[in-house]
């Protein structure tokens, strides 16, 4: 659906999370259109769990537009260890930003959900339709109820009330780039990988542990390509409202398409990071979902695509972290 609303520069443009992966990148993306409007808190101005206080900050902003990029992430361990934390702290996040925008007149909101919203056993590639077909994956299932159940607000609030509400979901696949966190236990996986394998070439250890088998698969999308797929979102897509109160379709897939093994993975992060041993695989830790593809086709069909290679990308981020290792690390 067309856009109903477009950012212009004038625009009081909030993006949450502005110092995380996601969001520094959506600010970066914004100040290269010339987009200088910009509204940040950090966690210590604001407690978005706190929704007296969500609520009095968005009675006094005023912002015209919303990304929504703040978010408690982490890998499979930190995942599974905090299943309770991940599910409240992102729901009470969500939640309170969703309807304090559309109470204090919000144009358009974008929240930033994530690939993992999805089945663990899921036709691939996964299409939006998908949702809520058949059981989540364990291992993070308290972070996906959480997307869900945000996304599931903002596609009430487009049904119930169409001439008030604009929101739009973004289901992202893996992200990866410049600013990640660089935890060796409770990153995701391509930064845990760059800072495994960096380290074991400065020590000269002749071996490196994966976890899993390294059989699972994964799709990878630089962040810099997702600022940029938000940025078009929001300037040319509206969720369908659908009719007579009955939801339509919010959200939409971000990927590139293509996935690889993590035994892959693996590889192609040893040869560039220059580590030389044996990469062994831990079985004690789970692959997690089997395969993880999204089916992008709605995004591709509006004239959107990824402009970073996945080669580049991790030479990219690979740089970065050499340069800033000893900030990463802390």
């Amino acid at each position: 659906m067309k856009s109903k609303h477009i950012m212009q520069k004038k625009d009081r443009i909030y993006v949450a999370g502005h110092t995380g992966l996601v969001g520094s990148a959506i600010v970066r993306r914004l100040k290269r259109e010339g987009f200088d409007n910009l509204i940040f808190r950090s966690h210590l101005e604001l407690d978005l769990t706190d929704q007296q206080a969500v609520n009095r900050f968005f009675e006094s902003e005023r912002p015209d537009f919303v990304f929504m990029c703040a978010a408690k992430v982490g890998g499979i361990q930190a995942n599974k260890e905090a299943l309770d934390q991940f599910l409240y702290v992102n729901a009470m996040i969500e939640f309170n930003t969703i309807m304090a925008a559309y109470y204090n007149g919000v144009k358009k909101f974008c929240l930033m959900g994530s690939g993992c919203i999805y089945p663990r056993e899921c036709p691939q590639p996964i299409k939006e339709k998908y949702l809520l077909t058949s059981p989540l994956e364990i291992t993070n299932e308290g972070y996906a109820l959480a997307k869900i159940s945000g996304l599931k607000l903002c596609e009430y609030l487009n049904a119930h009330h169409p001439d008030k509400a604009d929101y739009i979901s973004v289901m992202p696949c893996n992200l990866y780039g410049p600013g990640d966190n660089y935890h060796p236990e409770r990153s995701h996986v391509i930064p845990a990988l760059i800072r495994k394998f960096h380290e074991a070439k400065e020590s000269e250890n002749d071996e490196v542990a994966m976890w899993g088998t390294g059989s699972a698969m994964r799709e990878f999308l630089h962040i810099d390509d997702v600022a940029d797929a938000c940025f078009f979102l929001m300037q040319n897509y509206s969720g369908d409202p659908g009719e007579n109160g009955t939801p339509g379709e919010s959200w939409i897939n971000v990927g590139c398409g293509v996935d690889l093994t993590m035994k892959e993975l693996g590889a192609k992060i040893a040869r560039i990071v220059g580590f030389k041993g044996k990469i062994a695989y831990d079985r004690v830790h789970p692959d997690g979902t089997p395969r993880k593809l999204l089916d992008s086709t709605k995004l591709f069909d509006m004239g959107w695509r990824p402009s970073i290679g996945f080669e580049e990308g991790l030479k990219r981020t690979y740089e970065d972290y050499r340069i800033n290792k000893n900030r990463y690390r802390r």
